[in-house]
């Protein structure tokens, strides 16, 4: 399916103001250097915190040979702008440092990437140890070195480059200025007789079937005016 900008530039001929728009529920790119670490992992799945800001959600990750989707990175995605980082944890709910400590004491002969493997996908606790340089068992590692891991885990800071764009998102941000319509009818204030629905207006849910129903309701309302 697609779409044309008809509505962007109807509003804009009758002098309604834009909301800028951008791809939203969408998965980010990056740069070669920390794509190189992703590529190996593509198709690996994780529970996760993403965080842009203020905003953040525990959903699943995915890695990708693009970099990062699935519905934590498409729900963060909306809140994101470039140049901004972002923050991932891939062990929500615990302490990554406390429980690779607790791991030392009483699993000090296991190595790095089984201890990990109790609470991350196989491949992905191994590669995280290969990132790491370890090759020592949990007994033999330092409290740095420790502490670095979960720093990584925790904690995992990185900036994206951009996004897949309108070729995967599942919504745009921005449209009409809802300032400029009336909320109860979607009626343009200034232009009696024309109205704005659905996604070509500035409204942008969540995942989960929240702009579905934006499109039928605001379509509703519009339909009762005329």
């Amino acid at each position: 399916m697609g779409a044309t900008g008809y509505g962007y530039q109807l509003a804009e001929r009758f002098g309604l103001p834009l909301v800028e728009t951008r791809p939203a529920l969408v998965p980010l790119t990056f740069a070669e250097q920390e794509l190189a670490w992703m590529q190996p992992l593509a198709g690996v799945s994780v529970p996760g915190r993403v965080r842009a800001g203020k905003q953040g959600f525990d959903e699943a990750m995915l890695f990708t040979h693009r970099g990062l989707s699935g519905p934590a990175i498409l729900q963060v995605s909306s809140y994101w702008r470039e140049g901004q980082a972002i923050a991932v944890d891939l062990l929500p709910g615990r302490d990554a440092a406390l429980a690779l400590r607790a791991a030392k004491a009483g699993q000090g002969r296991s190595q790095l990437r089984t201890v990990l493997g109790q609470w991350l996908p196989e491949k992905l606790a191994r590669h995280v140890e290969a990132a790491a340089g370890v090759a020592l068992p949990m007994a033999e590692l330092s409290g740095a070195v420790l502490d670095s891991v979960a720093a990584g885990i925790n904690d995992w800071h990185l900036t994206p480059v951009g996004s897949e764009g309108y070729r995967t998102a599942e919504v745009t941000l921005g449209g009409v200025d809802t300032a400029a319509l009336d909320g109860r009818t979607m009626a343009a204030k200034a232009v009696p007789g024309l109205y704005f629905v659905g996604e070509v207006v500035d409204v942008t849910g969540w995942l989960g079937g929240y702009n579905f129903q934006w499109a039928w309701s605001s379509g509703w309302a519009a339909g009762q005016a005329v």
